[in-house]
């Protein structure tokens, strides 16, 4: 059955419990730059930072401010445009849930960071063996009937995981039972595609001015990799093509050299 985390934007107090332990589980470095100017640290998601709690602002009734916070990280898309660009493999979608990465056969191309609709996978610029990081879902975790490390520690059970289908039935509940606090919406449920990553908030999602952090509410319901598979299928042909005609031009080319010879010598 395929697993998802139900994140409640409503119950999220801001800690960073998350971050923390994902940083911990994940043995990643930890951050030197100064806090940014929202107040959340770090700045952005990259090849050390694999979630990231956004604090942001939007108008509420009378003229008052309304703080969300909202836990980023990979979204482990149902259909994964990263998987259906990557022309080796390299990610591949667990039929558990989680979205991973194998190193061992990564090219370095990068297709999948110009794929994601999301902007979630990072290179490694500075190693110098680079490779593709993300957050995995705790796919290790999973494996030893573990949740994941962010759900394990999150101290105001903003997030839950289990099922994908149950959460989804555990979000409807709630909304219908609290419509006020609610959105009439789970992000992810249907967008584009379906996520492994369900999120329940306060305000419509256009409202939080997520577009250029990574979030999308213009992706509608199709999956964005059916588009990049498209066009990857017919990768291996193109090179088998590309590959004859190249051949094929070389032996030409070879034999008008030869030819060229034979009528210099008979001159």
């Amino acid at each position: 059955m395929t697993k998802a985390m139900l994140i409640d934007t409503t119950r999220c107090i801001g800690c960073r419990s998350c971050q923390v332990a994902c940083k911990s589980w994940n043995e990643l470095p930890a951050e030197k730059t100064a806090f940014s100017e929202t107040g959340s640290n770090p700045r952005h998601l990259d090849a050390s930072n694999f979630t990231r709690v956004l604090f942001l602002e939007s108008p509420a009734p009378g003229g008052a401010v309304r703080w969300s916070f909202v836990k980023r990280q990979c979204m482990h898309c149902l259909e994964p445009a990263c998987a259906s660009a990557c022309p080796v493999g390299a990610l591949e979608k667990l039929a558990t849930g989680p979205v991973v990465y194998r190193d061992d056969r990564c090219i370095g191309c990068r297709y999948c960071m110009l794929a994601c609709p999301f902007q979630i996978p990072k290179y490694q610029w500075s190693a110098r063996v680079p490779y593709v990081r993300k957050c995995d879902f705790c796919a290790d975790r999973q494996a030893l009937a573990k949740k994941p490390a962010c759900v394990e520690t999150c101290p105001g059970e903003a997030l839950r995981f289990g099922e994908r289908d149950q959460l989804l039935a555990e979000a409807h509940r709630r909304m219908k039972a609290s419509p006020g606090p609610y959105a009439p919406e789970v992000y992810g449920e249907r967008t584009a595609g379906g996520t492994s990553m369900l999120y329940l908030t306060a305000v419509p999602f256009q409202a939080l001015g997520l577009h250029h952090r990574g979030f999308r509410t213009d992706l509608g319901e199709t999956a964005v990799g059916q588009a990049s598979q498209a066009w990857m299928s017919g990768v291996p042909w193109v090179a088998l093509a590309v590959g004859a005609l190249s051949t094929g031009l070389y032996h030409l080319n070879q034999r008008r050299h030869r030819v060229k010879e034979q009528e210099e010598k008979g001159d």
